[in-house]
């Protein structure tokens, strides 16, 4: 996408602030002197409620002069310090955030702003290259010399202007090392919780970014997803999420699971933030022929859904509360205009005999190119010897049955392996392809996760969760929404469409969250301001 195309998808958003807040702990902003962060125990104070302010609203503020991102930049920091040490989202701050959050605010006196996330905090999944910080995976493997240079999507965030807060805690290697992972733990940064309720989970391998949304301890962050790790971890922390189409967001520099599944993509706490975060990712993508992508469709009209025609595929596996859920869901979509139709998707069976198989192969082959750009194990059997012989890599959990598995599977050069992945994507494809096209719908929903489970180093995960599986493995996008909770956890709308559909998924996404204002603040989170 060229810079023409991003900026009426600004215009559109900056008019548009589709966002409604619902009730619940704030976080106001603040600041003291010079907007460095208030002395321990004093939150700043700027008038500004961080859970519901959108960054249009910040760079209004910004441009008038009544906020400086110095000022927010500080609020952020001060409530990492006050907030994160009960979550354990964040594992570091960028000590150059707050030189960052200046040289942005002189940039703002000048007029040069560089666009909406000009002097914007951003929190980056720990297995996101950055040149100047420790980029992990989560394990102590990686834990020494960062690497030599940003991610593709670092650079284009930093010449955005946004300011790089700092890493989020992850499922170690994605949740791609052990067959009963624990979501949300590392070595690096133990156990990331979910801020609804402290001994639930925040699911998926992005849980650190979740958590830290719901917390209020950054305006964005970047989440990275194979198969559910941007969504999941975005319903059950009830923030937004999108899985962009493959592609769309260049996977240099962040560290592999699949080639053929691996996207970063935006969450935010609404579809106006993660829309405008996207457009930053996504610039300078490569055109392809006949290429439909286009973001200035991400806007939203109180009417926006009338006439929309949405599948519900339910997935009553999930649970009697959150079909329940899915009914109230399904009732305030029609009476917004819109027609659901109760759909179910072909091919699952074999999609999932298929994709664990092929992914192991993809892994071993992916893993060894990234760990031969970096210091230390220099492959995927150098790797599993250093977790063999280090005890911190076995405090939650000892298995790296994936791993081991991955060294043996056949190569992606093997006949066998080409014919199961082509096989598995065309199926996938066309579970979406042929839902839409049958019924004439503009998106699929359906629930993103169940009510968060208790975390249990010994159990592992509770996680079987299909809704992810036919975008992800299609390529196609999907995003989740919040769309209520069961009792205190919360629960995504996950949205899937054709490929290269970004924007009008994020239009449709944006008219969902404005009828359903679902999002809320944990209670249990201090007040912050007045």
């Amino acid at each position: 996408m060229t810079k023409r195309r991003v900026t009426p998808l600004v215009g559109a958003l900056v008019a548009g602030c589709l966002f409604a807040g619902a009730p619940g702990a704030h976080a106001d902003a603040a600041a003291g002197p010079n907007g460095t962060p208030s002395a321990a125990g004093t939150p700043p104070r700027l008038g500004i409620d961080l859970d519901t302010v959108t960054i249009p609203e910040l760079q209004t503020r910004m441009a008038r002069g009544s906020l400086t991102s110095t000022a927010l930049t500080g609020a952020y920091l001060w409530r990492i310090k006050t907030v994160d040490p009960t979550i354990k989202a964040v594992l570091r701050t960028d000590p150059t955030a707050l030189r960052q959050a200046a040289a942005s605010d002189a940039r703002h006196r000048r007029g040069q702003s560089r666009g909406p996330l000009d002097g914007i905090p951003v929190l980056l999944k720990d297995n996101v290259n950055t040149r100047d910080l420790p980029t992990t995976a989560g394990s102590t493997a990686l834990a020494g010399s960062p690497p030599d240079a940003d991610a593709v999507l670092v650079s284009r965030l930093r010449a955005a202007g946004a300011v790089i807060l700092g890493k989020t805690n992850l499922s170690e290697w994605a949740n791609f090392r052990g067959a009963r992972p624990t979501s949300g733990w590392s070595a690096v940064g133990g156990q990331t919780r979910n801020p609804f309720v402290l001994d639930r989970n925040p699911c998926g391998s992005s849980a650190g970014s979740g958590a830290a949304l719901a917390a209020s301890l950054a305006q964005v962050a970047i989440g990275t997803e194979t198969d559910g790790s941007i969504v999941c971890p975005s319903g059950a922390n009830g923030v937004v999420g999108v899985k962009p189409s493959l592609g769309v967001v260049s996977r240099s520099g962040v560290v592999p699971i699949s080639a053929e599944q691996d996207t970063a993509g935006p969450m935010a706490r609404n579809v106006t933030d993660a829309a405008l975060t996207l457009a930053v990712l996504a610039e300078g993508r490569i055109p392809r022929p006949a290429d439909p992508f286009d973001l200035t469709a991400a806007s939203a009209r109180p009417d926006g859904l009338r006439g929309k025609r949405i599948g519900l595929w339910r997935l009553p596996t999930l649970g009697p509360d959150v079909d329940a859920l899915m009914t109230r869901t399904a009732a305030r979509l029609r009476a917004a205009g819109a027609e659901v139709i109760e759909v179910k998707l072909p091919y699952q069976e074999r999609i999932g005999e298929l994709e664990f198989p092929a992914l192991l192969s993809e892994f071993h082959r992916d893993i060894d190119a990234y760990l031969a750009t970096r210091e230390g194990p220099r492959d995927l059997a150098a790797l599993i010897e250093f977790n063999r012989t280090h005890p911190a890599e076995q405090t939650c959990f000892a298995g790296q049955e994936l791993f081991e598995q991955a060294l043996v599977a056949p190569p992606t050069t093997d006949p066998r392996y080409r014919a199961m992945r082509a096989e598995l994507t065309d199926l996938a494809r066309r579970s979406i392809d042929e839902t839409l096209a049958a019924e004439r719908l503009d998106a699929i929903a359906s629930p993103t996760n169940p009510p968060a489970w208790t975390t249990d180093c010994a159990r592992g995960d509770n996680d079987v969760i299909p809704s992810s599986t036919p975008a992800a493995v299609s390529g196609y996008p999907s995003m989740s929404v919040p769309a209520g909770a069961v009792g205190e956890l919360p629960i995504g709308l996950l949205l899937m469409t054709g490929n290269l559909r970004d924007g009008e998924l994020l239009s449709l996404g944006a008219s969902i969250e404005h009828h359903l204002h679902a999002w809320r603040a944990p209670r249990y989170l201090p007040t912050i301001g007045s």
